[in-house]
């Protein structure tokens, strides 16, 4: 491997101008800690207006973190009445985190989408999701706490999996913080875990030439365990093959890869429209 570092967008949070205060943009120190300990180089992506200049960014990344967030995806875009418990995130922050998504979907970038960050890649690629836990899986056990910040469950890993490989045998309990999961999961993944309700806690790509991982916890978090920060070791390593394989491909050869991730990994008619 080269010694160079590989370079990792990460999306960061947003809130616009409000009557008390300017717009903000933030991002919470865990994710760029991570990366760092893992061995990346991260590049924190405020949330640009500008769809060339992203382009341009997007060509210098060599893997894309799509973080979580404490609001939540937008209903509607899913052809779904909002829940009373849905609190939805500013449009600016979902519209930037689906383009940042779908370049990296159609270039074949290494993803790890983390909370709603995996949420959204699901929902991109044709699955869907279940908007409020409690009331579409009955008997679901507690996945947020309003009081408890340091929920935590136990994973079910499913054998054989990138997930497998990252953790080991043994027990593993995650933290929980969410409403929203995975309902149907796209067809260009598979289950890598679930919580023992049968709730998807994370999902990975069928395609072997795409690392693309989805956790519904945080690893970034400062209650994960110590055990998390493989998972960010993990997605850096396939960042490093990306970025070899990058700077080993002639020239003029990008048009050519990104048709071959099209090819692999059939479009959505939202990135159908992107491209």
């Amino acid at each position: 491997m080269s010694s160079a570092k590989p370079l990792i967008g990460i999306t960061g949070d947003f809130r616009p101008e409000r009557y008390d205060g300017a717009a903000l943009s933030w991002f919470n120190t865990g994710y760029y800690d991570s990366v760092l300990a893992a061995g990346g180089l991260p590049v924190l992506l405020p949330p640009y207006d500008n769809e060339e200049d992203l382009v341009r960014m997007m060509e210098q990344l060599d893997g894309v973190v799509l973080s979580g967030c404490n609001l939540d995806l937008d209903p509607t875009r899913q052809k779904m009445h909002p829940h009373p418990a849905t609190k939805i995130m500013p449009k600016r922050r979902e519209d930037f985190d689906r383009r940042v998504a779908e370049i990296a979907i159609r270039r074949g970038i290494p993803v790890l989408g983390i909370g709603s960050g995996m949420q959204l890649v699901n929902v991109l690629c044709g699955g869907n999701l279940y908007q409020h836990i409690p009331e579409d899986i009955p008997r679901a056990i507690h996945h947020r706490d309003p009081v408890e910040k340091n929920l935590r469950h136990v994973l079910e890993i499913v054998p054989g999996t990138r997930v497998d490989s990252i953790y080991g045998p043994g027990e593993v309990r995650v933290n929980s913080n969410h409403h929203m999961a995975i309902r149907d999961l796209a067809s260009r993944f598979r289950v890598s875990a679930t919580c023992p309700d049968g709730v998807i806690e994370a999902y990975e790509s069928v395609d072997a030439d795409w690392f693309c991982l989805g956790v519904q916890w945080h690893p970034e978090s400062s209650t994960a365990s110590a055990l998390d920060l493989q998972i960010f070791e993990a997605f850096v390593e396939a960042s490093e093959v990306w970025m070899q394989r990058r700077n080993e491909a002639p020239a003029g050869s990008q048009d050519a890869a990104e048709m071959d991730v099209r090819d692999i990994l059939p479009m959505t008619s939202s990135l159908q429209k992107a491209a």
